[in-house]
């Protein structure tokens, strides 16, 4: 009988991320640096598990008229099909074909923030995708269908009390679809994800809500598929 318990694996992986966030918030005292540090948890647990064909930075977004999306704290984007990616100074900019999810990172989870990370994702989300049809040996294949871009926030805790009650679902709750939240982690409390079917969201206060986080994002961006084949030429035009 092996010693190794996959229970005790996946509970070390949450009370890492969840100590982490916490010496983050008690560490520091000036907000930009402690929320820096939160930022950089979540991209150094986002970095360490997903899927090589998936990378996590910190970045702006850019599409081929040449528009800018806010600067994002989580950028979850291709890096198997996407050749375009800029980096400059310490700042990186990817190409909105490239982009499954923009999250924002935060101490704790407020209305203000909710609507903070609601206009970022739509800075994203707005921005203008390409989608070539893809050669094959056997002729060409249409070209893919846009996927819908991810949109979230991870949180250390919460500003509420309960932390999942009548206030979160009131600040979620928004009619511009642009700015939806699909999913969010509040560590020390749980997850909420959006059901696009049931058109509401389902909230779960789990013991170890990073871990269950990893888990759901894996397994949206399972099914997303793969982002379109994006259009070089159509950003090769700036170079004139």
């Amino acid at each position: 009988m092996s010693d190794w318990s996959l229970a005790k694996l996946l509970s070390g992986l949450h009370d890492d991320i969840q100590q982490k966030l916490a010496i983050s918030r008690r560490s520091f005292a000036h907000p930009g640096t402690k929320g820096g540090a939160s930022e950089s948890v979540w991209l150094e647990m986002l970095k360490a598990y997903l899927p090589q064909r998936y990378q996590a930075e910190s970045a702006h977004v850019v599409d081929s008229l040449g528009q800018f999306s806010d600067q994002i704290d989580i950028v979850v984007f291709d890096r198997q099909y996407s050749p375009f990616i800029f980096k400059y100074q310490g700042q990186t900019i990817v190409p909105a074909e490239s982009v499954y999810g923009a999250f924002e990172a935060k101490q704790a989870i407020n209305a203000e923030q909710v609507r903070y990370a609601q206009q970022k994702v739509a800075s994203v989300r707005r921005l203008h995708r390409t989608s070539l049809p893809i050669p094959h040996a056997g002729g060409i294949y249409p070209a893919k269908a846009l996927i819908p871009i991810l949109g979230g926030i991870l949180t250390f805790e919460s500003d509420w009390s309960p932390a999942f009650g009548e206030p979160l679902e009131r600040a979620l709750d928004v009619a511009d679809e642009i700015k939806r939240l699909d999913m969010g982690c509040v560590a020390s409390h749980g997850n909420f994800t959006f059901d696009p079917k049931a058109r509401r969201y389902a909230f779960a206060p789990e013991g170890r809500p990073a871990t269950a986080f990893l888990f759901n994002l894996i397994s949206t961006l399972q099914f997303s598929g793969t982002v379109p084949m994006i259009d070089i030429q159509a950003y090769a035009k700036w170079l004139s």
